[in-house]
């Protein structure tokens, strides 16, 4: 039997031998192949939706993509389901978190296309928006109220800022046709909800500097005003 030189990693060797090892996600294996960094930044932005988030009992995610992080906001959560438009991804989503400490509802469905059936008292929603043809982002904020269980939920975005797109990557720059600046995201945002709060995010830092050195956006939104 295997045995680590400091007994308390035998831990580690037991999960293994119980569970295996766990993979990565798709997009997220694509990632710390080729700029491993990039996934300590994607994941900090769920840790800080999770501490907002914390407590919160019915929580969905908007656009989770394979759903690696996901389990960061439901760690401090009750329920999270967990939606994007793609099969592949939800198919993947649900391979990777099959066991029964890591329960989240993973589900295909297109928010553009109508709200969800069930109602949740916060949603979150990170690297989607800027995918979104400016044409359709009132279906997006429209079908994101309604999911909502009342006036007093929440709802937190995430997208990188106009001003970093002359940084961004080729393969970035091609699905981000929706960046906005600081200003710019809390105008539409303040045109759905009454309280929007604003803060910017270098790497894996959220701060509240000057936004337009700002490479990303995070805003919570509160108090809706649609129906």
């Amino acid at each position: 039997m295997r045995k680590t030189k400091e007994p308390q990693y035998n831990i580690s060797l037991e999960l293994e031998e119980k569970h295996g090892i766990a993979q990565l996600g798709i997009l997220t294996n694509e990632t710390w192949f080729n700029d491993p960094k990039r996934m300590v930044f994607a994941l900090s932005r769920y840790k800080f939706v999770a501490k907002m988030l914390s407590g919160f009992d019915k929580v969905l995610e908007v656009g989770c993509a394979d759903g690696f992080g996901s389990r960061i906001v439901k760690q401090e959560i009750k329920e999270l389901d967990a939606l994007d438009f793609d099969p592949i991804f939800i198919s993947n989503a649900q391979e990777g978190n099959i066991h029964e400490k890591w329960q989240i509802n993973f589900f295909v469905h297109d928010i553009l296309e109508s709200p969800t059936l069930n109602k949740y008292n916060a949603i979150y929603s990170l690297d989607v928006l800027e995918h979104i043809p400016p044409e359709k982002e009132h279906l997006y904020f429209e079908h994101i109220c309604q999911s909502m269980q009342g006036s007093e939920s929440v709802l937190i975005i995430g997208s990188p800022s106009l001003e970093s797109q002359k940084h961004a990557s080729l393969g970035s720059k091609i699905g981000h046709v929706n960046c906005k600046s600081g200003e710019n995201l809390k105008k539409i945002c303040n045109h759905y909800f009454k309280n929007v709060f604003l803060f910017s995010m270098n790497d894996e830092v959220v701060h509240t500097g000057f936004q337009k050195m700002a490479n990303y956006f995070l805003i919570i939104c509160c108090n809706k005003k649609c129906k």
